[in-house]
């Protein structure tokens, strides 16, 4: 008979079996510090050579997008000298994946739920520093956009596509996906002044993220679930200021 082959150590084609180690987790997240200061630098050079300074939302998204350049070329390097895996697939970057219809839904669903618990547990309102960034219709259309779709996608496949596989391994998928989670929700703690209420909710759209990830098997699925869950928010918050758009 014959005996069923293993899934070998470099294998992108099963993202929901990890071909990478803790040790280059843990490289390439010791790594963010790094790339966010040389981003700084390479930002404020690219802020001197502009006649007209920027907007501090400008600032803010080109720092963030400059560090994410570089952490994720970190990553790519990683995958391909390591253990010759190509980026996307190893990340599971699936289209399409199983029950697409819904997916689009499962954002706006957990945006009304969320809003629901927040009531419930008397989530206070806070200074977030998002909000100090809107100003002007120009400002609050960059961040809006880079919230719906950059700041997904990146986030989704650090967090989703390559840091959840290994907890689920290690801890199971319930465990897993949870852990994964936490850093996710410290990550956005700052803007929200460490409320633990909003730091609750922030595991819990996590948890939502994950979930979808794992069941799809499809860091696409997740990053079109969270991408959708922000627009709900930003539509929210438009509607909201009526004024910069009369």
């Amino acid at each position: 008979m014959t005996q069923p082959q293993p899934i070998p150590s470099g294998d992108a084609s099963r993202p929901d079996q990890p071909f990478w180690s803790w040790i280059d987790a843990a490289l390439v997240f010791a790594l963010a510090v790094p790339c966010l200061f040389l981003s700084a630098l390479l930002a404020k050079g690219v802020f001197a050579l502009v006649p007209a300074p920027p907007s501090d939302a400008g600032k803010a998204i080109t720092l963030q997008f400059v560090a994410y350049a570089l952490w994720f070329g970190v990553l790519i390097l990683l995958l391909k000298i390591r253990y010759d895996e190509p980026f996307w697939a190893s990340l599971g970057w699936k289209i399409p994946w199983p029950r697409m219809g819904l997916t689009l839904f499962a954002g706006p669903v957990l945006v009304l739920t969320v809003a629901v618990l927040g009531q419930l547990l008397n989530t206070p309102v806070v200074d977030n520093s998002i909000e100090k960034l809107l100003h002007g219709r120009m400002s609050i259309l960059l961040v809006g956009f880079f919230a719906t779709t950059l700041g997904p996608l990146a986030e989704e496949l650090i967090f989703r596509g390559f840091l959840q596989p290994l907890t689920i391994r290690t801890f199971g998928a319930a465990a897993g996906i949870l852990l994964s989670s936490l850093p996710f929700a410290l990550l956005h703690g700052p803007q929200y002044s460490w409320s633990w209420q909003h730091i609750v909710l922030l595991v819990l759209a996590s948890s939502v993220f994950g979930y979808t990830r794992h069941r799809t098997g499809s860091t696409a699925a997740s990053t079109l679930v969270h991408a959708t869950y922000n627009l709900t928010f930003f539509a929210g918050y438009l509607l909201q200021r009526k004024e910069l758009f009369s």
